[in-house]
C-alpha cells in the first residue's frame, strides 16, 4: 500500500531519478513539469553541455536499477585531451587506469530513460504544467497552467522543488519568506557547437585524418575515449563525445573584453576567432556559421541560498537550490547525491517531513557550497592550468605522492570523482595537499630534481591517513 504522498516539482534528471527512489520504498509520487512529454515531443530543456557521469551520480542510478540502461548511452572519457595552439595534444589522465574514468552522457536521452524508469517504478508524471505560483499555508497549494494559460490548482502537504536553476517554486518560497538567495554571475558564457559524426560529415571538408578514420570504418572524427580542450587562458572550447559518434562542443568566452561575447558577436567573428585560435578544431566543425547563428550565449553563474526550505512545507534540491558552473562535471552527480540523500531520509523518517527537510539541508549545503568553490577553480584550470608547466609538475608529483601515500594522498580530483567522499571534506583535504605540493615544488622545474624521502616525510608529518 501507497504512503506519505509526495508532489515533486521539476522532470528533470535529479526530479525524476528521486521520483523512482521514492516509488521503490513505497512513496506515491507525483510529479508536475513544465514542457511536454520529452519522449513524445522531443528533447528542448535547459543547457544543453554533455553530462559527465562519475561515481556519486552512478551510485544513484545503481540505486535505482539504471545502470545498464545507462551505460548504454554512455561514451567513457580517460582524461583531458590537451590541444595546445602550436596544433600538439597530450592526455592528461583523470585516474590511475581505465578503472578510474568519468563517461559523457547525453542530457536529453538520459533525461527520457530516468521518467520512463520512474514510471515502471509507479510514479505518476503531469506534463504542460507550469507553475505559476503558490500558497504556503497549513496545505500548500500550487497553481499552474498549461500551455494554453488554463489554471489547475492542486493541494499538497508539501512540495518539492527539483525544478532548475529557474525554480517557480524557490521563487514561491522566497516571496512567502526570505531564502537569502544570491546569484553570482561567472562573466563567462558560452556557445554549443558540434562536430559530426564521421557518417554525417560533408565529403567535401573531412580533415585528413578524420577521413582516415572514416576509411577504417570508425564514427569518430577526433579520440572519443577523453574530454578535448583548447585552453586559451582566459576562454577555451571542449568537447564531449555522444554514443553516436558525433561531439558537443562547447565555446566558453568572457562576456566582455577581447575575445568576448561582445566581439565575436556574428558567425564571420566566429570563424575568425576559431582561424586564430582554434585552428585544428576548426575543420572539424563544418557547421560553425550555421551553429553559432542558431544557438544562444548560455548564461553561466553560481546560486546561494542560506535556506533550503520552509518548515515542513516545502524543499530545494538539486539546481533549484544549488546551481554551479559546469567546469568540474559535477552538477548532476551532486543533484543525484541528493536524490539519495532525501529518499533515505524520508524512508528512515516518514512521518516527520519538517526533520527530514532540516537534516537534508544540515548534510548537503556545506557540500554543495564545497562543490560550487572546486567548480569556479576548476574552470581557470581548464582554460589556462592544463597548460602551465607548474600546475603540469604539481599534478606530476601529487601523482608520485598518491603511489606512495595511497593511505594519506588522494589528488583532489580523484576524490570528487572517483569516491563518495563528501564534497566539503575532499574540499578541505584538497586546500592541505595543494599547499603542500606548492611548498615541495617551489624553485623547481623537474619531478627528479624533488627529494622524495623529504616530500614523503612532510604528507607523514602534514596529512592525517585516510579514514
Amino acid at each position: 500500500m501507497k504512503q506519505n504522498p509526495i508532489t515533486i516539482v521539476g522532470a528533470g534528471l535529479v526530479g525524476a531519478l528521486l521520483a523512482t527512489l521514492l516509488t521503490q520504498r513505497g512513496f506515491s509520487v507525483t510529479v508536475y513539469e513544465r514542457r511536454h512529454d520529452p519522449r513524445v515531443a522531443g528533447y528542448a530543456g535547459g543547457r544543453s553541455i554533455n553530462l559527465a557521469l562519475a561515481e556519486r551520480g552512478l551510485h544513484g542510478l545503481r540505486l535505482a536499477g539504471m545502470t545498464d540502461t545507462v551505460m548504454s548511452l554512455a561514451v567513457m572519457m580517460r582524461g583531458r585531451m590537451v590541444h595546445h595552439r602550436d596544433g600538439h595534444t597530450e592526455l592528461l589522465r583523470y585516474g590511475r587506469d581505465d578503472s578510474e574514468v568519468i563517461w559523457s552522457v547525453s542530457r536529453g536521452r538520459l533525461n527520457t530513460a530516468l521518467i520512463d524508469a520512474a514510471e515502471m517504478a509507479g510514479a505518476r508524471f503531469v506534463f504542460d504544467r507550469r507553475l505559476a505560483g503558490a500558497n504556503f499555508g497549513d496545505e500548500v497549494t500550487l497553481r499552474f497552467e498549461n500551455e494554453s494559460g488554463e489554471p489547475h490548482e492542486q493541494r499538497v502537504p508539501f512540495a518539492i522543488g527539483a525544478d532548475g536553476a529557474g525554480s517557480a517554486l524557490r521563487a514561491a518560497m522566497n516571496a512567502t519568506q526570505p531564502l537569502g538567495e544570491r546569484i553570482e554571475p561567472l562573466g563567462h558564457g558560452y556557445k554549443e557547437l558540434e562536430i559530426p559524426a564521421l557518417p554525417d560529415f560533408p565529403a567535401a571538408t573531412i580533415p585528413p585524418a578524420a577521413a582516415a578514420a572514416l576509411a577504417r570504418g570508425e564514427r569518430f572524427a577526433i579520440e572519443p575515449n577523453a574530454l578535448h580542450i583548447w585552453p586559451r587562458g582566459n576562454y577555451m572550447c571542449i568537447a564531449l563525445p555522444n554514443a553516436e559518434g558525433s561531439f558537443t562542443v562547447t565555446l566558453f568566452l568572457p562576456n566582455a573584453g577581447n575575445p568576448s561575447f561582445e566581439t565575436v558577436d556574428s558567425p564571420a567573428a566566429a570563424r575568425a576567432l576559431f582561424e586564430r585560435d582554434f585552428a585544428d578544431a576548426l575543420p572539424l566543425i563544418p557547421e560553425l556559421e550555421k551553429d553559432f547563428a542558431a544557438n544562444p550565449v548560455g548564461v553561466l553563474a553560481t546560486l546561494y541560498l542560506d535556506r533550503w526550505h520552509l518548515d515542513r512545507r516545502a524543499l530545494l534540491i538539486g539546481d533549484a537550490a544549488h546551481a554551479i558552473v559546469p567546469f568540474h562535471g559535477q552538477g548532476m552527480n551532486c543533484g543525484f547525491e541528493d536524490a539519495v540523500e532525501l529518499a533515505q531520509l524520508f524512508a528512515a523518517t516518514p512521518d516527520d517531513t519538517a526533520a527530514v527537510f532540516a537534516e537534508f539541508e544540515r548534510r548537503r549545503r556545506p557540500n554543495a557550497e564545497a562543490i560550487a568553490a572546486m567548480a569556479l577553480e576548476n574552470y581557470v584550470e581548464m582554460r589556462d592550468s592544463v597548460a602551465d608547466p607548474a600546475f603540469l609538475l604539481r599534478r606530476e608529483l601529487a601523482r608520485s605522492l598518491a603511489e606512495r601515500h595511497p593511505d594519506r594522498f588522494v589528488p583532489r580530483d580523484s576524490m570528487v570523482t572517483f569516491t563518495r567522499m563528501p564534497y566539503a571534506e575532499a574540499f578541505a583535504r584538497g586546500v592541505a595537499q595543494e599547499r603542500l605540493l606548492r611548498e615541495l615544488t617551489a624553485g623547481h622545474e623537474r619531478i627528479g630534481d624533488i627529494d622524495l624521502a623529504a616530500a614523503d616525510a612532510k604528507v607523514r608529518e602534514q596529512l592525517e591517513p585516510l579514514s
